[in-house]
């Protein structure tokens, strides 16, 4: 009987948090630090041409020439806390141990923007941004080895824009998306459950018997003894990584009216973009015991080979609604609510081409979300501008039964503060401060493919657990415009 080992989760690289990113799924939420001020809820203020990615119509409201650089540093505390992960099936494993350390320190998400005043009518601009990111590494060890070792995944996009003014009261914008996607991935692969249970099989039993019986004749029986007492003792996993990329291609539109003076409304659409992440799987038994025949063994007997391996998706488009209106000479008020077509991302088919290996199915079965924020501004001074937000962000999971270890994601709320201070009449800094704080994530993730399931490849675990993170952004940027 041929039997499989579970392949590498490349199709967590299509979707979205880990511990570096802010906004639900995968999606990095704040792509300029004046907007994570206010948590993100600016989209009609127009304050810098940072707007590209938030709303390209309000391009139009910028003056001459602008530049904005900078960055958010993502520092993430999370835990995680075992409550039953299992095998499919009993086996003579190394321990599974607890997760420690398996976020990062601290991350940096950098981002570009640019624009031009052409005309009255006509303004353009370019943005460069982290869309998506994550970054996990759990070890060898963990009592969720068998779902995912480790994961990164980088995302960069470049997106040149362009506005155009009708009138006094009403602005478009559309701007064209690029956008690179590199994923590094690693899982463990349960040896010691598939022996044990081949070998409780008296057909599959043969497979080691004969193994056995040809060791005896070409090494002696000290050695074919050696074999047989490594295959019924302690057995390590093996081990299955990848690296894939891709460039995709999408588009963005923004709508700017402004009411009055003080007053304006904004929506704005940013497309889904399709992806064929392309990469290549290497097979590893080289560490499941210290005797090489056992691990060629079982290396030939899995029949894995190194491979391609192929997922094909689409990341979620959103919709946004905002709102700005400058209340007096100091105080303004802004809001933004925000829909994320999540549920795009069901259920996710890992090939393996041109191999015959059957396809790992992953299910995700998402929900759209929502993300609603308020935010303000406070001109204390000429040169000092004081900002602060809220917003509640939705996680796409639908429930414990369908959130992967690989993405534990959860609802959070986010608070902000931010300021602008102006050095001289052409440029500033931004500075933002955010504290995101996720709803306790439960996983009762159960894999429904084993080894031993014919037509698929899985591992069949269950990985049971709680997940508790909470999360800084801290963020710096320079202004400067002629």
């Amino acid at each position: 009987m041929k039997y499989k080992y579970l392949p590498l989760l490349i199709a967590v690289a299509c979707a979205g948090f880990a511990s570096t990113a802010q906004a639900s799924g995968y999606r990095f939420g704040s792509q300029s630090v004046s907007a994570q001020g206010t948590a993100d809820a600016s989209g009609a203020e127009a304050a810098d041409a940072s707007t590209i990615f938030y709303n390209p119509a309000g391009l139009s409201r910028l003056e001459g020439t602008q530049f904005v650089g900078g960055g958010t540093i993502v520092v993430p505390h999370s835990t995680y806390q075992d409550t039953g992960s299992k095998a499919f099936s009993k086996g003579n494993r190394q321990p599974f141990t607890g997760a420690k350390d398996y976020a990062p320190d601290a991350v940096v998400a950098p981002a570009l923007y640019a624009s031009k005043k052409i005309n009255d009518q006509w303004t353009v601009g370019a943005g460069l941004f982290v869309p998506y990111g994550a970054k996990l590494d759990y070890g060898n060890d963990w009592y969720g080895r068998y779902a995912i070792t480790n994961i990164k995944l980088e995302a960069i996009a470049l997106n040149p824009s362009v506005s155009f003014k009708l009138d006094q009261h009403h602005s478009f914008g559309f701007g064209i998306t690029a956008e690179y996607m590199k994923a590094e991935l690693g899982q463990g692969v349960d040896v010691a459950g598939t022996v044990y249970t081949l070998n409780q099989n008296p057909e599959t039993a043969k497979a080691s018997a004969v193994f056995l019986n040809n060791i005896a004749l070409k090494q002696g029986l000290a050695a074919a003894g050696a074999a047989k007492t490594t295959l019924m003792g302690v057995l390590n996993d093996g081990h299955a990584k990848m690296d894939g990329n891709d460039w995709g291609f999408g588009f963005n539109l923004g709508y700017l009216y402004q009411l009055n003076e003080g007053t304006r409304f904004g929506i704005s659409y940013r497309s889904s973009i399709s992806h064929k992440l392309k990469g290549d799987t290497i097979w590893d038994f080289s560490q499941v015991s210290n005797n090489a025949a056992v691990n060629g063994f079982i290396s030939a007997a899995s029949g894995k080979v190194n491979s391609k391996a192929l997922v094909e998706l689409r990341t979620p488009e959103t919709l946004s609604v905002n709102a700005f209106h400058q209340m007096d000479d100091r105080w303004a008020l802004m809001g933004d609510v925000t829909w994320t077509r999540t549920s795009r991302l069901e259920n996710l088919d890992i090939q393996f081409p041109p191999t015959a290996e059957g396809a790992e199915r992953i299910r995700q079965n998402w929900k759209d979300t929502y993300r609603v924020s308020l935010g303000t501004n406070y001109k204390y001074s000429e040169s000092l501008l004081l900002r602060a937000g809220i917003a509640h962000d939705q996680a796409p999971v639908r429930s414990a039964e369908l959130r992967h270890p690989a993405l534990p994601d959860s609802d959070r709320m986010q608070y902000s503060i931010g300021a602008n201070w102006k050095l001289n009449a052409n440029s500033s800094l931004d500075l933002a401060y955010s504290y995101i704080d996720f709803k306790d994530a439960d996983v009762n993730y159960k894999n429904n493919c084993s080894p031993v399931t014919p037509g698929c490849t899985g591992n069949g675990e269950t990985t049971k657990g709680l997940f508790k993170t909470r999360m800084q952004l801290i963020g710096l940027a320079y202004n400067y415009k002629f």
